[in-house]
């Protein structure tokens, strides 16, 4: 199974309906968010002066991660580091997702066409949002939940997955979401503000001001 945090946020956003992401310009940037925690959580990244510090040598051996990886080496900060390549990013994933057998990946026929991506098991991303569930509606502390579950409900809240955080659960649960956000700024300060960044920099990014 695939446990690496772009993968799994990309199973949280994918939506049967739309044969895809529940939003293909969000995800790419939830994508982005997740391999940013994922490194910091592996001791990859870290803040430097008002730049993102890369630390460690050699590739982690992922697509996905490798290619953000080097991106940070490039002295970004956080949240530049969410905006850019996040196309690029999102498509990896999916790949990095079909050669696992987890989704199977349609091209398409015209050039203003789009993929059709097809998940092979239902349960595989039910399962993920069975542990993000969890989190939200647990009663325990925040601080005792996994690092990836807390990171993963405070991402699926930013980026609005209403499949994940219902606009009931996000009014309710609102104190626990923003403690699982904070959880993030024990890794980096940086990191859990351009989290909660994230509604503001979609709407930027889709009046054209996001790159790609």
């Amino acid at each position: 199974m695939i446990d690496d945090l772009p993968c799994l946020m990309y199973l949280l956003a994918y939506d049967a309906s739309a044969a895809g992401p529940y939003d293909r310009s969000r995800t790419g940037f939830l994508v982005r968010a997740a391999a940013l925690v994922d490194l910091a959580l592996r001791g990859r990244l870290e803040e430097g002066d008002g730049t993102v510090a890369v630390t460690g040598t050699g590739p982690v051996g992922d697509p996905v991660l490798d290619g953000v990886l080097r991106d940070a080496g490039a002295g970004h900060g956080w949240k530049q580091l969410v905006r850019s390549h996040r196309r690029r990013s999102l498509a990896q994933v999916e790949d990095r997702l079909a050669a696992a057998g987890v989704l199977t990946v349609q091209e398409p026929r015209t050039f203003v066409g789009k993929r059709r991506l097809t998940v092979t098991d239902r349960a595989v991303p039910a399962a993920v949002r069975a542990r993000v569930a969890a989190a939200l509606h647990g009663d325990g502390p925040v601080q005792d939940l996994p690092a990836a579950d807390a990171a993963l409900l405070a991402l699926a809240a930013a980026g609005g997955i209403r499949s994940v955080v219902s606009r009931q659960d996000h009014k309710t649960h609102r104190a626990r979401i923003d403690a699982c956000t904070g959880t993030l700024a024990v890794l980096a300060p940086g990191l859990a503000k351009a989290v909660r960044a994230l509604p503001t920099t979609m709407i930027a990014a889709q009046g054209g001001m996001g790159g790609g």
